[in-house]
């Protein structure tokens, strides 16, 4: 796509200036044509990689933009990468002829914010260079972040935190027809893509492994879509050792809020300092509970003992319940909880165990759970809780 009068706007007067890194002479050459005409100007151009201990001196032509090509050398590109991402505010980009998406990841890990595939279509210099000047602070200050957060958590493992978050998270989709992304925090291993039936190449910990260079072109390389129009970050579907820190969670939900109207986080069990800004951030937190003594015990000391610390008072969704619970009661639910559920999700095995056996959005269909799920997700984004809406079908999505 040819770079419009507009976007030559948003490069306002200034030039860009350029330092061009690649051993290879011919896609070295290419780049620099790509530059040629565009709004930014080759100061530097280097036919070898400099050792990590020139790095400083590389910087101390207080060049914009450093292009390193990661052909040649691509350990050695990435050691250069993240030796300026680390070191300075510089804009970083890599040029490559291959096209491999673990070394895309790893790129942006280090720090690099555009990924040139070689050859360089037209206008994709052009609009690197927009994204570039649209970064800089001081002319271009970050949007304001207007999404909502939405959290869910488990008072116990196998409440059923997952499967309402994620059937929320479609429902909510459907029911507003805005943006909506589904996090799955359930670290080191999250259920979110596979209950839903989808795959993802990436995952939470590619965004939590360097938040300090997590952006909206990192994040949106992350996402998966369910069919339902809802974006998904999934959490690793093989066993990942990654701590989740509060500084990532914080810009993670930061880059989200700045992109999307809401953002459903199935937070799992997460709790500790990675979870003070989640908590903090979240219009809504949700807390999942069973009638049992043990999580009805676990829910008393998360509302009590944790929430409380953050001035938080959580919706309570009591899941699988039964109406003829076996010896406890309304008065002894509220007494536990200090407060009557909001909600209250029925037992329906049936619907439950089929939806598990073949990865189906629960709310895609009708049951009595679907009915509960929908009513939170209206309740949610400020509709009539009891109005029903047309079902969602592809069908009518693409004649519609």
């Amino acid at each position: 796509m040819a770079t419009t009068s507009q976007d030559r706007d948003a490069l306002g007067a200034d030039t860009l200036s350029v330092a061009l890194i690649g051993p290879e002479e011919l896609p070295r050459r290419t780049v620099a044509r790509s530059l040629a005409g565009s709004q930014a100007r080759m100061t530097q151009e280097f036919a070898s990689y400099p050792g990590l201990d020139d790095v400083p001196k590389l910087l101390e032509s207080k060049c914009d933009v450093v292009i390193i090509e990661l052909d040649s050398d691509p350990e050695h590109a990435l050691d250069l990468v993240k030796n300026i991402c680390a070191t300075s505010s510089i804009t970083v980009m890599v040029y490559s002829a291959r096209s491999n998406s673990d070394m895309l990841v790893r790129c942006m890990q280090a720090g690099a914010r555009e990924f040139l595939a070689l050859p360089i279509a037209e206008g994709t210099m052009d609009e690197a260079l927009v994204r570039t000047m649209a970064r800089r602070p001081a002319a271009h200050p970050l949007k304001k972040k207007d999404g909502k957060i939405l959290a869910f958590m488990g008072a116990k493992g196998g409440s059923g935190t997952t499967t309402i978050a994620s059937n929320f998270a479609v429902a909510l989709a459907q029911e507003t027809l805005q943006s909506v992304l589904l996090i799955d925090l359930g670290l080191p291993i999250g259920d979110v893509a596979l209950g839903l039936g989808i795959r993802s190449q990436f995952s939470t910990t590619d965004a939590l492994q360097n938040p300090n260079r997590l952006d909206t072109n990192f994040l949106l390389k992350l996402l998966v879509k369910h069919s339902s129009g809802l974006s998904v970050l999934a959490a690793p579907d093989e066993y990942t050792q990654i701590q989740a820190t509060a500084e990532g969670v914080e810009r993670l939900l930061a880059v989200a809020q700045q992109n999307f109207n809401y953002i459903i986080v199935d937070a799992g069990r997460v709790i500790g300092p990675a979870s003070k800004g989640l908590i903090e951030e979240a219009t809504t937190i949700y807390l999942i509970s069973q009638v049992s003594v043990s999580e009805l015990r676990n829910s008393n000391r998360l509302i009590s003992e944790f929430l409380a610390t953050y001035g938080r008072k959580p919706e309570i969704v009591l899941n699988r319940f039964n109406q003829r619970p076996l010896g406890i009661g309304d008065n002894e639910i509220k007494k536990a909880l200090n407060q009557y559920p909001r909600w209250k999700i029925p037992r329906d095995s049936s619907a439950a165990l089929r939806v598990q056996n073949t990865a189906y959005a629960l709310v895609l269909e009708d049951s009595t759970i679907s009915r509960v799920i929908r009513q939170m997700a209206r309740a949610a984004c400020g509709l009539p809780e009891n109005q029903e809406k047309k079902r969602f079908s592809l069908f009518s999505r693409l004649s519609g």
